[in-house]
């Protein structure tokens, strides 16, 4: 995968950017080898990296400090509790939404850098606004993104009067 992400870094090296960012399809975390990506597009493009994780392998200490490379980290939570964890994430396997709660905490502390926590909101989770604020406060991001569905998905998006509230919900943080 390295040399052919090289040769993709080198196409792309001349187009202006402020970030590099690893998203979209499939969950960056997952890469065995995310660490050296992450440290070949500093070197190749000179650019800072972001990386934008479902937050689901937080729990893995190998994951968190691969993740230390990174220069922003955006981590996801749309759940106050395991209800609701798993009625929006359906997950199959893997770690408790506690347990993701506690990788937070440890990149948190480990992670030198900038964390943003992004919480995607629907009609599931929207009267958890408050429950979620107060969480986001002991998780002491450098960031909170508020975000409902826009694209198209199975879900439609929350209206501007709902979005209004859940931001009320955030005011207590210093940047929502």
């Amino acid at each position: 995968m390295i040399p052919k992400l090289v040769l993709e870094l080198e196409r792309v090296r001349d187009i202006p950017a402020d970030y590099a960012t690893f998203s979209g399809v499939g969950e960056p975390t997952l890469a065995s080898n995310l660490g050296q990506a992450i440290e070949l597009v500093k070197s190749v493009l000179g650019l800072p990296v972001a990386i934008l994780t479902n937050s689901s392998l937080l729990p893995r200490e190998d994951v968190r400090q691969e993740l230390g490379q990174a220069d922003i980290v955006v981590v996801k939570l749309d759940a106050p509790n395991e209800e609701v964890f798993h009625m929006i994430n359906r997950p199959v396997i893997g770690y408790s939404l506690d347990e993701i709660l506690q990788g937070i905490i440890h990149l948190r502390s480990e992670f030198g850098g900038k964390l943003a926590l992004q919480a995607m909101f629907i009609e599931t989770n929207k009267d958890a606004a408050l429950e979620m604020a107060r969480i986001a406060e002991q998780l002491s991001p450098d960031e909170v993104q508020l975000n409902t569905p826009l694209r198209p998905c199975a879900v439609p998006p929350l209206t501007l009067e709902e979005m209004s509230s859940i931001k009320r919900a955030f005011s207590q943080h210093r940047n929502v």
